[in-house]
């Protein structure tokens, strides 16, 4: 291990597609330009998207991240983040007399609707996803009554349906592809009228980025995933990493958390980004890895993505006039 051979060249496998998705541009793009458009302060319930660098490089343009709409002063502007919302926010906020910005990822709207229409049709609602997360709570809700969290396969046993004629499944749209399939096919060996949705809810990101580092992390030594503890598909990037063959994988924020001991022995660092990463910190870890003789970079292309997202309606709307007399009052 220790002789640089021919066959232990360093090299770097640099994942495409990686880092911003569609709905985490469009939710980023409309924090700067609400604060372009109205001054500062800004107010966002909960962080625009799962990203520490993202967040407090909005903050120091003047977005202030809220925990609850009721810590947002009465008259103001709100913005909801990427991740949605419950019904239930929308009718604080109009309490408040808040003017809001919508800046839910219209994939994550489009489970919603989902929620709503199975839940009209009295369905129970089986949504696979992590228990806690900002979107599993937006969505669930939207029928709390008909929806039961199934937080992976082994929770599956302890799910209860009223009627298993009419029980649907719907996800989370961040998660691991291949454990969701598990969880739904444990479902459907104890449910075998499971119905799926009209189609698949786990994002085309969050897809194309596992099926990148499938192909990379079989071939690699260590893999570095930039992104964020909160993030939760940074995190099934390790985890589809180690699944793949990788014999080792992190999440960091930034180059400086890498640690050198993970490095030894190792001859193939695969590097990728989740779906709210800005490429500046994975240039900053490209730029680590060259100076420690990673300088060979290779590009492994999965996936063209060109999906765009136009801007919430709310910032589309000609609000120029409206802003300068938010202003004057």
């Amino acid at each position: 291990m220790g002789d640089m051979t021919a066959t232990n060249a360093r090299r770097v496998l640099l994942a495409a597609p990686r880092g911003y998705c569609a709905g985490v541009d469009r939710a980023v793009i409309a924090v700067e330009k609400a604060l372009e458009q109205y001054g500062a302060p800004i107010y966002v319930r909960h962080e625009i998207v799962h990203n520490k660098y993202v967040v407090q490089t909005l903050e120091k343009k003047g977005a202030i991240f809220v925990g609850t709409t009721a810590e947002v002063p009465e008259g103001s502007i709100v913005m909801f983040s990427a991740h949605g919302v419950a019904p239930v926010v929308h009718e604080e906020a109009a309490e408040r007399k808040l003017a809001t910005i919508d800046a839910t990822c219209p994939l994550v709207t489009k489970v919603h609707k989902e929620a709503v229409r199975y839940a009209k049709d009295d369905f129970d609602i089986l949504l696979i996803g992590h228990e806690g997360h900002e979107e599993v709570i937006g969505t669930t809700g939207e029928a709390p009554e008909h929806i039961t969290l199934v937080d992976g396969p082994e929770d599956v046993d302890r799910v209860e349906v009223r009627d298993p004629s009419k029980v649907v499944w719907l996800s989370q749209t961040t998660l691991s592809v291949d454990e969701t399939m598990e969880t739904v096919d444990r479902l459907k060996t104890k449910f075998p009228l499971l119905v799926s949705p009209p189609s698949d809810d786990i994002c085309y990101a969050t897809q194309n980025r596992q099926i990148a580092v499938k192909q990379m992390g079989a071939e690699a030594d260590l893999v570095i995933v930039v992104g964020s503890q909160n993030s939760s598909n940074s995190k099934r990037l390790v985890e589809v990493a180690l699944g793949a063959g990788a014999r080792d994988a992190h999440l960091v924020d930034y180059a400086d958390e890498i640690d050198e001991a993970w490095l030894a022995g190792v001859s193939t660092v695969g590097v990728t980004s989740g779906a709210s990463v800005p490429e500046v910190l994975v240039e900053g870890v490209l730029e680590w890895l060259s100076q420690r003789g990673f300088e060979d970079v290779e590009i492994v292309k999965s996936a063209e993505e060109s999906i765009t997202f136009s801007l919430p309606k709310e910032l589309r709307r000609d609000l120029r006039a409206e802003a300068s007399s938010l202003v004057e009052d």
